[in-house]
């Protein structure tokens, strides 16, 4: 009989794609993943992998392997989400990731609120710059700008979120439109909604400052760096104006939970939270 340990560290390899990446997400050694997955093929005699010196990649036999290995850890967080499901007391942690200015100005500014009326909740606020998996249990709630595809997942469409223009009235008070910079993502964003739509609106116009954070970003164009596309909620918080230049960029927000966690109370009590809260930004 194989060793369940043992498939869960092969499962990690196959999802991660290396050796390298699954140590770093189990906290391990590479060569313990190595190890773990050499007793996995001697327990099922089989082979799961070629190795090609430091390349592994799956055998038939592995890919069958790694396909029931997810089922099973699948199962796995199923259970413990039905055992966190059966809690009738508002208690424990619950693990909310979103955007990191969205979770600072929208939730982090309101949980006084929410400690009064629970004060036995313990509330996790991750500040993720991509979506977090539900079905993995890296998060139990998630506030995002794409709809999650995950099975089993519930995702409830919060509007749509706006950025307009903005900068510091002396930075426009000194140019014309004709002269503006702008400030965006860096390079390790490349792939966000936002930089994306940046990038193929800036008709030629040169990015002024790059950051990996938006509200470093703001401050920035508070510092008079340049014009920066910001929800009105952020803008606000820097008395930025906003540009009369060019359409706004929209964004989808969605709030998602996964399907195992409907029953349980902690995880209703910060939707309705997180919903009422949500409903009163400017979101259209």
């Amino acid at each position: 009989m194989f060793d369940w340990d043992s498939l869960r560290y092969f499962n990690a390899f196959v999802r991660e794609g290396s050796l390298t990446s699954a140590a770093r997400s189990l906290g391990v050694e590479h060569a313990t993943v190595a190890r773990r997955i050499s007793a996995l093929e001697a327990a099922l005699n089989m082979k799961l992998v070629d190795r090609r010196g430091r390349l592994y990649e799956l055998t038939e036999d592995g890919l069958r392997v790694s396909e029931y290995a997810t089922l099973m850890e699948s199962a796995s967080f199923a259970l413990e989400r039905f055992v966190d499901g059966e809690e009738s007391r508002v208690e424990g942690e619950v693990t909310l990731s979103a955007p990191p200015a969205y979770l600072g100005t929208l939730v982090a500014r309101r949980l006084g609120e929410l400690r009064e009326r629970h004060p036995f909740l313990r509330l996790r606020l991750v500040g993720a710059k991509s979506t977090a998996s539900l079905a993995r249990k890296e998060t139990d709630i998630a506030i995002t700008f794409s709809r999650p595809e995950e099975q089993s997942v519930v995702a409830k469409s919060l509007g749509t979120l706006c950025f307009f223009p903005y900068a510091s009235e002396a930075y426009l008070d000194k140019r014309v439109a004709a002269d503006y910079e702008f400030i965006g993502y860096d390079r390790s964003m490349d792939q966000s909604p936002q930089q994306r739509w940046l990038m193929g609106n800036l008709d030629g116009r040169r990015l002024s400052v790059t950051s990996n954070d938006l509200r470093i970003q703001a401050l920035a164009a508070a510092g008079g760096a340049g014009v920066v596309y910001l929800p009105e909620f952020l803008a606000k918080e820097y008395d930025l104006v906003r540009v009369d230049i060019d359409r706004p960029l929209e964004l989808p927000v969605w709030l998602a939970f996964h399907e195992d966690l409907r029953g349980s109370a902690k995880i209703r009590v910060v939707l309705d939270f997180l919903t009422e809260g949500l409903a009163k930004t400017q979101f259209m």
